[in-house]
């Protein structure tokens, strides 16, 4: 069965779809890996011509989630707390919630991780963390915001991916691995590494 990795978070404008191709991307050189974009809108789906190598589903898939033949399956959800979140839940291995350092996008985190912990409750295999994504160069991580992240009974992951001009266009440039940029790529393939490394434990 494939492991199910579902990045959401209820506030938009915090890299949901950006950080999933790229760590779809990261994965697809030793697992066959699919992308399934469940906003209707579909923002990544409209790029499946741009990265042919890459399977990136329709929204349509969900509803076939269980049965999909992939070895990782990376979900990408609407900027809303929709009716099909606890479902998608239910059937993932790992919830990321991306989230900006900001006050009111950490106090948005909330109503997802309540959703989150309502599915650890039927399924005690699924696991979370949140990843402070985003991140300006100059006015970093408070203190306070770690604190608060911290308390939240969810796990605040150790990566941080940062506000980088080489992320925000990686989908028009075949993804942040073909870049130059090398402390993007780093920030993106540790983030990798480290739901692996909690997935396996």
């Amino acid at each position: 069965m494939a492991k199910i990795i579902t990045l959401a978070h209820q506030k938009g404008g915090v890299g949901k779809s950006t950080l999933a191709l790229n760590l779809a991307l990261c994965f697809q050189d030793q697992l066959s890996v699919a992308l399934i974009d469940s906003d209707l809108q579909g923002s990544i789906y409209h790029l499946k011509e741009d990265f042919p190598d890459m399977e990136i589903l329709s929204p349509d898939k969900i509803s076939e989630l269980p049965d999909l033949n992939y070895d990782l399956i990376i979900v990408d959800t609407p900027p809303y707390l929709s009716n099909r979140l606890n479902e998608l839940f239910i059937h993932s291995d790992f919830v990321l919630i991306p989230t900006k350092a900001g006050f009111f996008d950490v106090m948005a985190v909330k109503s997802t991780l309540t959703l989150v912990k309502f599915a650890q409750a039927r399924n005690r295999n699924l696991k979370a963390g949140i990843v402070l994504n985003m991140i300006k160069p100059r006015s970093g991580i408070t203190a306070e915001v770690v604190d608060l992240l911290s308390s939240l009974g969810t796990p605040l992951l150790k990566s941080r991916v940062f506000d980088r001009v080489s992320l925000s266009r990686s989908s028009m440039t075949s993804g942040i691995l073909k870049s130059a940029d090398q402390k993007a790529i780093e920030e993106v393939t540790f983030l990798a590494e480290e739901i692996i490394n909690l997935l396996s434990e």
